[in-house]
């Protein structure tokens, strides 16, 4: 059981950070890239749950609310270690 959790924190650790450069990516010129449409096809079925809960003045703030719950299951995994 250790070994799956270990395996699975491990997974969703990569996925943040893929999370992460997506939405970093989403303020510069790459956003038209192939790259970018690749990492919203994996990231967005995440992400889009939280879409337009937070916009303030067109920006939306929704995925630092993501990230930040995502991080906190990320830290229970990490424990149960």
């Amino acid at each position: 059981m250790v070994d799956f959790l270990r395996y699975a924190y491990y997974v969703l650790l990569v996925y943040f950070y893929v999370m992460i450069v997506y939405i970093l990516l989403s303020w510069t010129p790459i956003r038209n890239s192939r790259f970018y449409t690749l990492l919203g096809k994996i990231c967005d079925p995440y992400l889009g749950i939280f879409r337009g809960w937070i916009v303030i003045s067109n920006i939306d703030f929704t995925p630092m609310l993501g990230l930040l719950l995502y991080q906190f299951i990320l830290s229970i995994i990490a424990r149960a270690i």
